[in-house]
């Protein structure tokens, strides 16, 4: 059973709350409901969602993507229990002035982000919050809430361009923080295209020309 010791996050979809699973360290992510919307499409939405992000972790841990653990999923009382991840958020790592170099991670970072992709996953919310580094410098992407199965090119350059302005406007004092990760996410082993159930995932090299015209038209328009 879920033993819960303090909240983490309380968000517009979920709560977070920090505890153990049968003494493992955990976290339990609770749908809250949406009082502006009719209680069945509500709890209908909020069912599917659920489902869909367990089901995309599960993809995502098989293909051996460091992502939290899917210890239990209650669908009747919309909870998620995952494995609770150490080390800190990358918001955290790229705002401590005692870590000068920021490169490796950030290069880690976009490989994390290609393998993600090769499996037909885009993340929906890139963040810096959404992103641990490990004491060990490892990379976990966590909270696929928005996650989803796509084969369109510009899904995963929007995914890209999330970070890419993430780090624009949060984190400017880091200086070429969005072309080592580039450079991680060209280099990573999937960079070619990569044949997945449904599709193909476009690759490495066109997801970034198209995050290069995202830049574009968000310029333009802007």
């Amino acid at each position: 059973m879920f033993v819960p010791q303090s909240r983490l996050h309380l968000g517009a979809e979920a709560e977070v709350t920090a505890g153990t699973w049968f003494g493992l360290p955990a976290v339990m992510k609770q749908r809250r409901a949406r009082g502006w919307r009719h209680p069945d499409l509500d709890e209908r939405l909020g069912r599917q969602r659920m489902l869909a992000e367990a089901r995309i972790l599960l993809r995502l841990h098989r293909s051996g993507l460091p992502v939290p653990a899917l210890l239990d999923a209650d669908v009747d009382e919309d909870r998620l229990v995952l494995e609770q991840v150490d080390g800190r958020p990358l918001i955290d790592v790229l705002r401590d002035a005692s870590v000068v170099d920021v490169e490796p991670f950030l290069h880690a970072v976009g490989q994390a982000v290609r393998h993600l992709h090769a499996q037909a996953v885009t993340h929906g919310d890139l963040s810096t919050n959404n992103i641990m580094i490990r004491d060990n410098g490892g990379v976990v992407l966590i909270d696929f809430g928005l996650a989803s199965i796509e084969y369109d090119l510009e899904r995963y350059g929007i995914d890209l361009h999330v970070l890419d302005e993430v780090l624009g406007a949060s984190h400017p004092d880091r200086e070429g923080a969005m072309a080592a990760l580039e450079a991680g996410y060209l280099d990573s082993e999937h960079a070619g295209e990569v044949e997945s159930p449904g599709g193909t995932v476009p690759s490495a090299a066109d997801v970034l020309a198209r995050l290069s015209q995202v830049r574009s038209r968000v310029r333009y328009h802007g």
